[in-house]
């Protein structure tokens, strides 16, 4: 399968922003930025977990709603924690999981991050892994072993159903929130890495038709040249996807380079 017949992703991950009086105005904003609503773009919107089934409303199925983090449990006595079956019932057809906020703040590890891709499997949700190196991890040259280790360990056994409801999402910890992102050949060139990889865990005709996201400092002013790059197929946008017309830009950059 060929870089122009994987689906072309641009997710909003809102984190911890935004409140239900924000979504109304926001998603009209966005749509008026974006009158074709981004042919031949498969939008993701990730708000926070109180604001799903608002945001389910309002894109009224011109876009998909998805979780930012779940536990691996389906029930229990996990205070603050929120099951995969309860984005469901909220409305959200997706997960992130194992974002590099969740791993370097919260302390996720692999090991959580492959119960939680199973959890998500199991609940009938997609996920989208998330995996990325830090500053130090890159200068020592260790970005390809962190990388790949973080993969690996998270979808490796899963079944070839599964592998085809997985999207990954290449996130360099250095270009997350500090207007850093990585240059255009080397985003390629890990998501190059990555795709290899899983080839190698799952199939090559797997690996062909896995959507990669690329998610670091994605602006306006940077998208069509790493949305041009053959190996990244979308992009998993934090900041600017606050504002809904740069969104808007992003997602109109990613439909131009899509079409």
């Amino acid at each position: 399968m060929s870089a122009s017949s994987r689906p072309t992703i641009v997710a909003a991950n809102w984190k911890m922003y935004k409140t239900i009086a924000d979504v109304g105005t926001y998603m009209s904003s966005f749509y008026d930025a974006l009158p074709d609503a981004g042919t031949g773009v498969r939008l993701v919107f990730f708000p926070a977990a109180v604001l799903i089934p608002a945001v389910v409303e309002a894109v009224a199925k011109r876009a998909q709603v998805g979780g930012q983090n779940c536990h691996w449990e389906s029930e229990g006595a996990y205070t603050g924690e929120v099951a995969p079956r309860m984005l469901a019932a909220a409305g959200a057809e997706l997960v992130l999981v194992g974002h590099s906020e969740r791993r370097q703040l919260c302390g996720e590890t692999d090991a959580q991050c492959a119960k939680k891709v199973v959890a998500v499997l199991s609940a009938g949700l997609d996920p989208m892994l998330c995996v990325g190196e830090t500053l130090e991890e890159r200068e020592a040259g260790r970005q390809q072993a962190v990388v790949l280790g973080q993969l690996s360990r998270a979808i490796d056994g899963l079944s070839r159903d599964e592998y085809s409801r997985l999207a990954l999402a290449y996130e360099p910890v250095w270009a997350i929130g500090t207007g850093r992102t990585a240059a255009p050949a080397d985003a390629q060139q890990m998501h190059a890495t990555i795709r290899d990889a899983v080839a190698s865990i799952a199939s090559p005709s797997i690996a062909s038709a896995m959507p990669i996201l690329y998610g670091g400092s994605v602006k306006p002013d940077n998208a069509a040249e790493l949305l041009g790059q053959p190996d990244i197929d979308g992009a998993l946008v934090g900041g600017a996807s606050l504002d809904a017309h740069d969104f808007a830009v992003i997602a109109a950059a990613a439909a131009e380079v899509a079409a």
